[in-house]
């Protein structure tokens, strides 16, 4: 998830709408009903596909991939689309949340980087268009911690200084799959030993956090609140835009990489409107919209030319070429229930 800057969009939204609708948008009307994370949706580019379209937009959000999962499972209608994490879109698949809508042959899927046309959570494109990508690490106010910021180690057996002022995110999932890149240990790990060690590692580590919450990172970070959190790309680079002390750390261990993906769920109100969505997505200036209001990248051939400097340029969008990015897969039930386990007892 995740996006990099809430009320700062009319400083970094500078770019104009493109006039003229494409040949496949039609003022037919109607509605789109979106399930997205909090603060993750750009208003220019939702306003851009409304003018062309007639297509009225609603946006209900979430703060977690768990979150989303259990809403939809639970049977809860009336969305046509729904952006999820690249190691979510397998779940949602087998538990048949989600219908094939044949990307592949949509008119703008030519546009996609060939390295992301085939993803391995979506191998033939039936199910999802990319929305952006980012990495997650932690953001830190260097003005205040003066330690070394070369590590995970920081985060996770912080200094005594920081005891209470480090704040982590609300999903299971993305706590544990930062905190297995820290120890060197595989993702969706059910050796009993490298469970015992991450249970210890996130027990000790507990006194140390503020908030185990995925809302509000920038707002804790720049009002000081909290001096460390595990953070996105997008929000790091949100946070230094509002506070010039903060880094966004490229730790030796590794990052976590991630793909959030938009996908129709099985009972779309309105099929056809969702398509008309996800093909508009893969248009470099459109996509593009969505990229200046978050802060991270898009898997769309040319889109980085209509970003701003602040934006293109940033340390928290281009990330090392020798960074250890993790794309997290998805788990299979057998390490879900060990990481609900250890959460649940680091949640009491």
């Amino acid at each position: 998830m995740k996006n990099w800057k809430t009320g700062v969009a009319s400083v970094l939204l500078a770019a104009g709408v493109i006039a003229g609708a494409p040949q496949w948008a039609k003022a037919d009307g109607g509605e789109l009903h979106i399930y997205n994370w909090t603060d993750y949706t750009s208003p220019e580019m939702v306003k851009k596909f409304e003018d062309e379209t007639g297509i009225k937009v609603t946006i209900d959000t979430y703060d977690s991939n768990e979150t989303a999962l259990a809403k939809l499972s639970s049977g809860a209608a009336g969305y046509d689309v729904i952006i999820i994490s690249n190691d979510f879109i397998p779940i949602f698949v087998k538990q048949s949340l989600l219908q094939k809508v044949d990307v592949a042959h949509m008119a703008n899927f030519k546009n996609l980087d060939p390295q992301w046309q085939k993803r391995s959570w979506d191998p033939d494109a039936q199910y999802s268009v990319p929305w952006v990508w980012g990495t997650t690490s932690y953001s830190v106010d260097t003005a205040v911690y003066k330690g070394p910021t070369d590590s995970l180690k920081p985060l996770f057996q912080p200094p005594a200084d920081l005891k209470g002022k480090i704040g982590m995110f609300g999903s299971p999932s993305e706590v544990m799959s930062l905190a297995l890149v820290y120890l060197g240990k595989p993702q969706c790990n059910t050796n009993p030993e490298d469970l015992k060690a991450l249970n210890a590692l996130l027990q000790a580590q507990k006194p140390f956090v503020k908030v185990y919450n995925s809302d509000g990172t920038v707002e804790r970070q720049v009002s000081g609140e909290t001096v460390m959190h595990e953070q996105w790309s997008g929000k790091a680079l949100a946070t230094r835009t509002e506070k010039a002390t903060f880094k966004y750390v490229y730790p030796k261990e590794g990052v976590v990489g991630w793909m959030d993906n938009v996908a129709v769920p099985k009972d779309a109100p309105d099929l056809e409107n969702a398509k008309k969505f996800l093909n508009f997505l893969m248009d470099p200036e459109n996509i593009a919209l969505q990229s200046k209001s978050t802060g991270y990248q898009t898997a769309v051939v040319g889109s980085n030319k209509f970003l701003p400097p602040e934006i293109g340029t940033s340390p928290e969008f281009n990330p090392p070429a020798d960074l250890k990015i993790t794309f997290a897969p998805a788990c299979e039930e057998k390490a879900t229930r060990a990481y609900d386990k250890i959460w649940t007892g680091l949640r009491q």
